[in-house]
């Protein structure tokens, strides 16, 4: 077993879902080292309990996290994008960005623009009804968020925010990142 994975188990509050697959994986292969399975099962299980629970001020809205997404990055880069750049911005498949762009267009939140030089480029930007929900819903989402990581103080949260920060750049394989 890795180092400090035992004590991160013992020293958990409550017990976990993962926590009953390693004791029975460790029944079946005693010897197998179960670190990773702990991290990786418990990062797998938390986002999928997160998506399950849809966040509650965007579907008050009529949103979706990937709908809200696209919005948000919009709204965040401050000009208009294509849907290729907003795929990218999002982690999105184009054809799911298609999908959402199409559904945000009808309901008037997102204006295409042609591009005058290549009539197969789209530009995309929020309409003033898009920005004023983005804005108007943000803070409602920021104050959900808190609240389902409120069982963490405000130091753990910082320790668990740089660590996946850390993963994440190994994943992403951003320059200056470790790798084995």
């Amino acid at each position: 077993m890795a180092p400090g994975f035992e004590a991160g188990v013992a020293g958990a509050r409550r017990a976990d879902t993962v926590s009953a697959v390693v004791r029975q994986w460790r029944a079946v292969h005693p010897g197998l080292d179960t670190g990773p399975m702990e991290i990786i099962g418990r990062i797998n299980r938390c986002a999928a309990l997160l998506q399950q629970a849809e966040d509650a001020p965007l579907r008050r809205a009529g949103l979706s996290r990937p709908e809200f997404d696209l919005l948000g990055a919009l709204r965040r880069t401050g000009h208009e994008l294509t849907p290729g750049e907003l795929a990218r911005e999002t982690f999105s498949s184009g054809a799911a960005v298609t999908k959402r762009l199409k559904q945000l267009t009808e309901r008037g939140l997102v204006e295409r623009r042609g591009d005058a030089r290549d009539r197969r480029v789209a530009h995309l930007r929020l309409t003033d009804a898009g920005r004023d929900l983005v804005d108007g819903i943000l803070p409602d989402q920021l104050a959900y968020e808190t609240v389902v990581l409120s069982g963490l103080d405000g130091p753990e949260q910082g320790e668990l925010s740089a660590l996946l920060a850390e993963l994440l750049a190994q994943l992403e394989g951003r320059p200056g990142a470790r790798r084995t």
